[in-house]
């Protein structure tokens, strides 16, 4: 028996251990921090606020383009060219050549569309080669019969050798201050590919930062829409208990009027009935309130796990202030800060500059070209050339141009013409887009304008079904009502409650939501987004 009852106390205090671990932890929230929280902790916000990042850099990559590079090369050479025959007849060997060569040169392209190279090359050529000027002749003496005068002609001959000598050479050239550039004055002269991309991402960066405004945005508002949701849903709830506690105190009395005679027994059914339903209700308004925590827990946490036994208590009350609405105010401000209408902007411009770019390449390539810099030459060595190279005593340059014009131009003639509809094209987007937000705006005000006469309404239809109610439970006391209409009118009151507290909710949920369409919900929220 001690030991049952030793397992027993372990088996209890691990139930308890249990059920502390697995208790639900209230945490009371204004409105104000469920916002901080998200915009915090918020998953797509948080996805979201990665973009102009990523932007910024590409466009930072974008002037990489700009970027000199240096370019080094070196390498050795042999070359043997073939022998062969003089014009004296004199067989000479061929000729061995070495070569080592080097050249070293930094250049890049400029924003007006410059293309430059500066550096230096040289090139140091020795090897053999056979020395036909200085090798040594022989004479050769003959002498023959002339017939005409009978008289002997001595003559001679200068001979070389069949296989003359060989000499070493060395010949060494080079350039230093080597520069080079092509400008364009046509095409790609005021846009080219480069300058169009940085344009292009500048944009696509803005474009970036206006999505992260709108995914703010719609995380404030879907936050508003959460918590208000979530105060309708609490207090149905205590609707619902209290039509579960009249329907239970009516059933109670019917029973003891049944025992005493003065009710039938079928009114009590209808009263067992009634609160039947009324259970059912809470239930399900129970359902709907744990179902609401999740979706505001979900907009609240990036790991849920650390919210899932979290019950959070909004600590804000739903009021209907009323409110001025100006159409024509409301209409300026949304034309103005609207992200998504910024965003269409901003991609009109970004279609201008490519219409430009794409007009540009219309034009035929009209380069000017240019080189200078300083050459040398020894036959000594390499020493010799440098000093050449010092005295800057051979300077070169040159200037000139050249044209490319492709006969037909049809690609560059149909990328400007497709260039051109995509911008209108864009342009009949933002036009639709800027109706479509003054309807919005419209529809806005005017559901915020029903919402706050509801908000009054139900109120006043609450009012008047609590005093029927009362009227009608001291005439039935009275045996001047029926058991049916007591109940009835408790189903109105509980309905006139729950459509009043929906009112309140659909009225603050209206006013996010129009400040939504105006684009004013950061500044609505005092929310401060700069982006870095």
């Amino acid at each position: 028996m001690r030991l049952y009852g030793i397992l027993l106390a372990l088996a209890g205090t691990t139930l308890a251990v249990s059920g502390q671990t697995n208790a639900v932890q209230t945490r009371q929230l204004t409105l104000e921090n469920c916002i901080q929280i998200a915009l915090e902790h918020n998953l797509d916000v948080q996805i979201q606020r990665l973009n102009p990042q990523v932007s910024r850099l590409t466009l930072r990559a974008d002037y990489g383009a700009y970027d000199p590079s240096l370019s080094v090369s070196g390498g050795h050479g042999s070359t043997v060219s073939p022998s062969g025959i003089t014009s004296q007849g004199i067989n000479y060997p061929s000729i061995e050549t070495e070569a080592n060569s080097f050249s070293s040169y930094v250049g890049g392209s400029l924003p007006w569309g410059t293309s430059y190279s500066v550096g230096a090359q040289a090139v140091d050529t020795y090897g053999t080669e056979p020395n036909l000027a200085l090798d040594r002749p022989y004479v050769v003496r003959n002498s023959f019969l002339d017939a005409n005068t009978g008289r002997t002609v001595n003559f001679s001959t200068t001979n070389y050798a069949s296989t003359p000598s060989r000499i070493p050479f060395e010949s060494v050239y080079g350039n230093v201050g080597l520069a080079s550039f092509t400008q364009p004055l046509l095409k790609n002269f005021w846009i080219n590919q480069t300058t169009l991309q940085i344009k292009l991402d500048r944009r696509s960066l803005k474009m970036s930062e206006m999505d992260l405004r709108t995914q703010v945005m719609s995380t404030v508002t879907a936050v508003e829409q959460a918590y208000y949701n979530l105060i309708y849903d609490q207090e149905n709830i205590i609707v619902q208990r209290k039509a579960l506690e009249l329907a239970e105190r009516l059933l109670v009395e019917d029973k003891e009027r049944v025992l005493v005679g003065t009710l039938a027994p079928l009114d009590e059914k209808q009263a067992e009935s009634q609160a039947a339903s009324s259970r059912a209700d809470l239930l399900a308004a129970l359902g709907t309130e744990d179902t609401q925590q999740r979706v505001l827990k979900s907009l609240l946490s990036d790991q849920y796990s650390q919210w899932k036994d979290v019950s959070v208590q909004p600590l804000d009350r739903m009021l209907a202030l009323p409110q001025e609405f100006d159409l024509q105010a409301s209409w300026n401000k949304g034309m103005s800060l609207r992200p998504d209408l910024v965003k269409e902007k901003l991609a009109l411009e970004k279609q201008g500059f490519v219409v430009k770019f794409q007009w540009n390449q219309l034009f035929p390539e009209l380069d000017l070209v240019g080189t200078a810099g300083y050459n040398a030459s020894s036959t000594l060595n390499f020493d010799n050339a440098l000093d050449q190279v010092g005295s800057r005593d051979n300077p070169y340059w040159t200037v000139g141009g050249q044209m490319t014009f492709p006969l037909g131009n049809i690609r560059a003639r149909n990328n400007y013409k497709a260039a051109k509809l995509t911008r209108d094209q864009i342009a009949l987007q933002l036009k639709q887009l800027q109706q479509n937000v003054l309807i919005q705006i419209q529809d806005a005000i005017a559901t915020a304008q029903t919402a706050f006469q509801r908000c009054g309404a139900t109120r006043e239809a609450r009012i008047y079904a609590e005093a029927a109610l009362d009227a009608e439970q001291k005439k039935l006391e009275n045996g001047k009502s029926t058991n049916f209409q007591v109940l009835q009118l408790q189903r109105d009151l509980t309905t006139a409650r729950s459509t009043e507290i929906r009112a309140l909710a659909d009225y603050n949920i209206a006013l996010a939501n129009l400040a939504s369409n105006e684009g004013t919900t950061l500044e609505r929220r005092h929310v401060d987004l700069q982006v870095r």
